[in-house]
């Protein structure tokens, strides 16, 4: 892991991170979609609406990338960081790079005055969940998630 090299993204990034997104995307049971990931996180670049880290080899191949979205707790009065996408090639995991980016994120959402990160990961993602838990992130028992899907 030690020639992993991640720095925050900007759009010329963006089709490096696109297929990474794609793939991230289908472990969700998405369908393959490469136009797709590669305007969303176009979009997402261009308009300063996300933080996405990017970790690299030295050759300049992309490992993984995790991707921050902006938002507010009205009961810390204060703006967080929702950690909502993450993903790392299949062969570059348990190398560190996960934990490296996690890492990363938290120094950016300290750096620049957030006062907590949220994510959310599927029930059975038990090597993500470990991962987390490694790093003191800590399961919320108290409160339920809701989703409401809104069609077009």
């Amino acid at each position: 892991m030690n020639s992993t090299a991640i720095h925050t993204a900007i759009p010329e990034d963006a089709e490096l991170i696109a297929p990474l997104f794609d793939a991230y995307r289908q472990f969700y049971e998405q369908p393959a979609d490469a136009d797709a990931a590669l305007a969303f996180i176009t979009a997402r670049l261009e308009r300063g609406e996300s933080v996405i880290l990017l970790a690299r080899r030295p050759d300049g191949s992309a490992l993984g990338f995790c991707q921050l979205y902006p938002s507010f707790c009205s009961v810390l009065a204060a703006p967080i960081y929702v950690l909502y996408d993450l993903f790392v090639v299949p062969d570059a995991r348990r190398l560190g790079v996960g934990r490296a980016l996690l890492l990363a994120a938290e120094a950016h959402a300290r750096a620049t005055g957030h006062a907590r990160m949220d994510l959310t990961t599927a029930r059975n993602n038990l090597r993500a969940q470990a991962l987390y838990e490694s790093l003191g992130w800590v399961r919320d028992e108290v409160f339920l998630t809701y989703a409401r899907h809104l069609q077009a």
